[in-house]
Order: structure tokens, then C-alpha cells, then sequence
């Protein structure tokens, strides 16, 4: 198959990866797992799904680790990414870690390690214990604190075989969503009264990092979710819209990492962050790499007086959208600006890992092969874009297709399918698409011209 991009040739030098998460493939309560999480709860108030679905079984990955792991090696990926949900190690967020969910995590990083694929696992997934949630969740400093107990616990049962960690998914998603609008689980609708999250969400991060090292990991990150904000019309009242939106959604969360400070949000009527003496130089000095999902730009323009908030999310004109509609639009140009922009803003920008990029589209439910030409498309481009980014001096290290299986999207519920591999929710069967077969031939090209570590999978 050929790339649907005018690029003539692959990014050098790339590792490839694939992600899925606990929570939307192995289900939300496998059997002799305790814990609840925010998720349990959300997902049981009225109308909160958008097929009033549940996340059970999901792809009943739980059950059936064995099959994820062949077909992770089937496309022959440096790394896997995977969740470990917090809420199943710590069911009340405190105290010990569960035996049989971390039984069940090493046993499936001892079958990826004899698959010949790096585990590459996140510490949050979104999946917090609702212990901890009914104390205050994000919004609570102790969190950070809870936050690296747990991390010290997986790393003394998995640090002797996982060196490389994402500690928390997309804290952008987690604040916007989750505490300021309600959309995700917990479900607040705070609006800028969720901003103290993200510091406590960053704070976490580095006192996880922190307890991570202490155990011998050799590379710790997290990921943040990012998109190339644009206003809808050139205008002053629409250009000011969208550096609000860009500083909340990318910035505040980017520059206190890459930076060590955060951007000026009072002077955009904003609130401070609860910022402690220490805060900002532990953050700043507590990543190996910088991870970015990217899926789509962003459009916004100026919202009417009476909003409570400076901006309208918009579609964005004359572009091709996905599964989700004008929600979600198809812009690759927009993952070249934004790694090219971050890298103007921060010269000294880590090694940088496409910790999630992919998409959506209507399929069939029931087990069938699928020939989706429009995931293909979109993946090459991005793919081009990635490499048109590297090529111009941004240290990208690393790209991972969202996602290895179709999965239970959170609130979409069974709606959206991003897999390479199609899902039938019914039976559990699992049938490689086009997009498998494609990106495992991407893989093996770029293999072909970059030496291997002998047994490890990574790229020299």
C-alpha cells in the first residue's frame, strides 16, 4: 500500500509504537479486581454515555492479554503503550497495592518482554480511585503526594523489567473536560475554577517521577494532549480568543515542564495557580521526554458578552472531518505547526514521543475485515507531517498509533471505533484491518534502515 502523503520517504529513525488503555479494552471491573474509579461512577449517571453503554467487557483484554500482546508483535512495534489503572492497584487510593491487579500487569509486561515489544505502561488513564475523587480529587494538593505512593508501588513490583514510564495521560483533557465542563469523568463543571488541577496534575507528575527513578526507571514522562488553535476570522476580538484557549489548553500545561514557570494568567483575568515554594523547579526538571497526543486543530472565535468564558469552539472551515464530525476536523498540517511552534518556543525541547495520534470512522459491528483507506490516509499524512517536523530540527523520537484495538470511548461509548484491529463487542472477535496490514509494512520499512539493539526492540 502506498501513503496517501507526497512525502517520498518514511522519518528516519523513528521508533513505532501502538496504545490502548485499561479502563476502554479489558472493561471496568474484571472479575476479582477490587477498586472503583471516577469512571464506575460516571459512567452510571443518567444520560452520561452516549449509547448507555457500559465499559463491560469491553474487548475482554482482562481475560485475553495473550491476544493484544500477539498482535501487538504481529506489527512488530518497538513499544506498547499500556494502561495500569490506579483505582484496581489502590482500590481506596491509600495503603497497600493489590496483589492480583499487579499480578495481572506483570504478567503482561513478562509476555510483551518475550514478544520482543518494550512495555512502555501510564500511571494514569484517567482511572482515579473515587476514594480519593470524594476527597477532593485534582482539585486537592495531598493528591500528587497519594499519586507517587502509587507509582512507588507499581515500580517495586514492575521496575525490574519496565525501565521506560508515561506517569499521567492527557492532564489538559483531565482539567477541561473532566473538572471545568463535565463532559469526562468526574463530571464538574467548574469552569476556570478547575485550573488549580493542572498544578496538582504537574505536581504529581513529579513526585512520581521522582519515585520512579529512585527505582531504576531510565526514562519518565508524561503525555499532553495538544492542538493548533485558529481563529475563525483574522480579528483582533477572535485573535485574543484564541491565545486564551491556546494558553489553557497547551501552555499552562506545556511551559511549566519545558520551562519551569507558568504563563502569565492574571494578566488574562485568569487565577493563579497554587504554586508552593519547590513546585516549579521540581516540575521543570522532571522529564526524559515530552510526550504529545495530537488528533486535530482547534477553531475558536470570540464568544458574545454574556459567555462566562472569551471563546466559542467552532468548526474549522474546508476541511475533511472524522467519525466524530465537525467536532474532530482532519488537519496534518496542524501536528507539523504545533511541534514546530513548541520547538521555536522552547529551543531546548527533550526528546519528544507521539504518545497518541489516530482516528475515528463509521464501521461495521459485527466481525468483519475492514478496508479503511480513510484511516490510512489519515495516519500517512500525519506520519509525513511528523517527518516534515523532524526534518526541520524537532527531536521527535517516537510515534504511536491510537489505537492497536477498537475500544470503549469513553462517554461516545461503543460509537467511535479507532483501531487498527476491528473489535466485535458481541463475540470478542478481533479482525486486523487495512490500516494493520499498512502500518505493519510502514514499521518494517523504516526497520529495514536502522540497526536494532539485539533483543530489545529499540531503535539504536
Amino acid at each position: 500500500m502506498t501513503p496517501a502523503s507526497s512525502r517520498s520517504s518514511l522519518p528516519s529513525g523513528l521508533r513505532w509504537s501502538a496504545a490502548t488503555s485499561a479502563f476502554q479494552i479489558e472493561g471496568s471491573r474484571p472479575t476479582g479486581i477490587s477498586g472503583r474509579s471516577i469512571w464506575d461512577d460516571f459512567l452510571e449517571r443518567p444520560g452520561a454515555i452516549l449509547d448507555g453503554s457500559v465499559a463491560d467487557p469491553a474487548c475482554d483484554s482482562y481475560r485475553h492479554p495473550e491476544a493484544d500482546v500477539a498482535l501487538a508483535a504481529g506489527l512488530g512495534l518497538d513499544r506498547y503503550r499500556f494502561s495500569i489503572p490506579w483505582a484496581r492497584v489502590q482500590p481506596d487510593g491509600l495503603g497497600r497495592g493489590d496483589g492480583v491487579a499487579l499480578d495481572h500487569y506483570s504478567h503482561l509486561v513478562d509476555l510483551l518482554l518475550d514478544a520482543g515489544v518494550v512495555p512502555f505502561p501510564t500511571l494514569f488513564h484517567w482511572e482515579m480511585p473515587s476514594r480519593i475523587e470524594a476527597g477532593g480529587g485534582w482539585l486537592e494538593r495531598d493528591t500528587a503526594e497519594r499519586f507517587a505512593d502509587y507509582a512507588a508501588i507499581v515500580a517495586d513490583r514492575l521496575g525490574d523489567r519496565v525501565q521506560h514510564w508515561y506517569t499521567l495521560n492527557e492532564p489538559a483533557m483531565t482539567t477541561l473536560q473532566g473538572y471545568a465542563v463535565g463532559a469526562l469523568a468526574p463530571g464538574k463543571q467548574l469552569l476556570f475554577g478547575a485550573l488549580p488541577t493542572a498544578h496538582h496534575q504537574l505536581l504529581a507528575h513529579a513526585r512520581a517521577a521522582a519515585a520512579l527513578r529512585e527505582r531504576g526507571a531510565a526514562s519518565v514522562g508524561l503525555v499532553n494532549n495538544h492542538t493548533w488553535v485558529l481563529p475563525l476570522l483574522d480579528t483582533a476580538d477572535d485573535h485574543r480568543a484564541a491565545a486564551i484557549y491556546d494558553l489553557i489548553h497547551n501552555r499552562v500545561f506545556s511551559e511549566p515542564l519545558l520551562a519551569g514557570s507558568y504563563p502569565d494568567l492574571e494578566a488574562l483575568g485568569l487565577p493563579p495557580m497554587p504554586v508552593q515554594d519547590g513546585d516549579l523547579e521540581a516540575i521543570g526538571r522532571s522529564i526524559d521526554f515530552y510526550g504529545i497526543n495530537f488528533y486535530n486543530p482547534t477553531t475558536v472565535t470570540a464568544a458574545g458578552e454574556e459567555s462566562p468564558i472569551p471563546f466559542d469552539i467552532v468548526p474549522t472551515p474546508g476541511v475533511p472531518v472524522t467519525g466524530f464530525g465537525p467536532e474532530w476536523p482532519i488537519m496534518p498540517s496542524a501536528l507539523h505547526d504545533l511541534l514546530i511552534d513548541l520547538h521555536a518556543r522552547h529551543p531546548q525541547l527533550p526528546p519528544v514521543i507521539i504518545g497518541e495520534n489516530g482516528a475515528s470512522f463509521p464501521e461495521p459491528d459485527r466481525a468483519a475485515r475492514v478496508d479503511d483507506a480513510d484511516r490510512i490516509s489519515y495516519l500517512a499524512d500525519h506520519i509525513a507531517a511528523v517527518g516534515d517536523a523532524i526534518d526541520a530540527g524537532v527531536p521527535v523520537e517516537e510515534y504511536t498509533v491510537w489505537s492497536l484495538l477498537d475500544n470503549w470511548e469513553w462517554a461516545d461509548g461503543y460509537t467511535q471505533r479507532f483501531g487498527l484491529v476491528h473489535v466485535d463487542f458481541d463475540t470478542g472477535e478481533r479482525t486486523p484491518k487495512a490500516s494493520y496490514d499498512w502500518y505493519r509494512e510502514v514499521i518494517a520499512s523504516s526497520r529495514a534502515a536502522v540497526p536494532q539493539v539485539a533483543g530489545t526492540g529499540e531503535k539504536r
